[in-house]
């Protein structure tokens, strides 16, 4: 008898044929299990669209004051071991001060300070990040994150399998290359010496004058070494910490977006919403991590509202249940090799694959 109850008030809830008491049950259990719609996810998320001051200007400092310990320990420490575990720190803090410089230029912190804003772009000069070129790419990015057949500017490129089997042999060659594990683990080199300044100043070096003085800024401070007398410095204060900040994020960004589960839009089917929950990752790390980080790891939050603060997207992501079941990735050895593996999207499978992949449905649909 009990059960039989039980069924028929589970019955009434889900039929829409129930008397007064049940439609009112039903409308209770709707409202609670309901989802935001989009526009209404963008709203929720502007609640912490809203910086603490006082909070930005002390992650700054503080990230700075380590950073500047950290590089005048690398120069003066004697040993080489120790030499080259401060340098590795040093080039973690570097990334997390370079996207404390990434939410500045979004203006999501601090947007208002003449002083930060010098500060951010004497910043730039040094980790070859010129603000003209880095806001033109990266805005284009969050504009176009997703799509399938939108521009690579900003972003690693994506072909379908059989765009890359109908393409000519120097596009594949390309293509290949600048989706190699080497080509974004060199990204010091790669991604933000080629890439974020000698090209910008091929196509348009008067758009681009600060990425002129990017390479003479860098370039000042490996001569500023080689004079000092102590030339090795040159490897532990500047190549090992920017390969590796540069190496990392160059990653990190692959991995946002090039992950098992990631989904892929054509023309009307991208929605700004959609290619932030399916097609940005949430990458799972630990508190230090996402402290060396600066949280960019919840990247599907900040590709859903950018004017988040870095600080405040691990808030958001507990607040509002939409935000909790993205993509998931991680640092770990196994996850990474899973992303790097991925290189072609199939459009029928509706997913990203391998070259292997792609060539062995090639041959067998001959």
């Amino acid at each position: 008898m009990v059960s039989l109850r039980r069924r028929n008030s589970f019955d009434c809830l889900t039929s829409n044929t129930c008397g007064w008491n049940g439609s009112l049950e039903t409308k209770t259990v709707n409202t609670v299990s309901r989802l935001k719609s989009p526009k209404e996810l963008l709203i929720a998320s502007r609640k912490y669209a809203t910086e603490n001051v006082w909070v930005s200007l002390w992650c700054v400092i503080s990230t700075t004051i380590v950073w500047t310990a950290l590089l005048v320990a690398v120069y003066k420490i004697p040993s080489i071991p120790w030499k080259i575990a401060t340098s590795i720190v040093f080039g973690l803090v570097h990334v997390r001060l370079f996207v404390i410089y990434h939410d500045y230029q979004h203006g999501a912190i601090l947007k208002k300070s003449r002083f930060i804003r010098a500060f951010m772009f004497l910043f730039g000069m040094i980790t070859l990040s010129p603000p003209s070129v880095w806001k033109r790419s990266h805005n284009h990015h969050h504009k176009n994150n997703a799509k399938l057949y939108g521009a690579s500017i900003g972003s690693y490129p994506v072909m379908t399998t059989k765009d890359y089997a109908a393409a000519p042999l120097l596009r594949r060659l390309q293509y290949r290359i600048a989706r190699h594990p080497l080509f974004i683990g060199l990204g010091y080199v790669t991604v933000f010496f080629l890439g974020m300044c000698i090209r910008p100043l091929f196509i348009n070096p008067r758009r681009h004058w600060d990425a002129v003085f990017a390479v003479i800024v860098h370039a000042t401070i490996y001569f500023v070494l080689v004079m000092t007398g102590n030339s090795h410095n040159i490897i532990f204060v500047m190549i090992i910490p920017m390969a590796i900040a540069s190496g990392m994020g160059s990653y990190l960004f692959y991995a946002q977006h090039n992950f098992p589960s990631v989904e892929l839009k054509i023309g009307r089917d991208w929605t700004h919403v959609q290619a932030a929950l399916k097609s940005s990752s949430y990458i799972r790390m630990s508190r230090l991590f996402h402290w060396f980080t600066a949280n960019i790891g919840y990247h599907h939050i900040h590709h859903l509202n950018h004017n988040i603060p870095f600080y405040k997207l691990p808030k958001a992501m507990a607040a509002i249940k939409e935000l909790k079941n993205p993509g998931v990735t991680s640092l770990l050895p196994w996850d990474v090799y899973k992303c790097l593996r991925l290189k072609l999207w199939d459009v029928e499978r509706n997913k990203l694959v391998t070259f292997a992949f792609a060539r062995r449905e090639r041959r067998a649909a001959v």
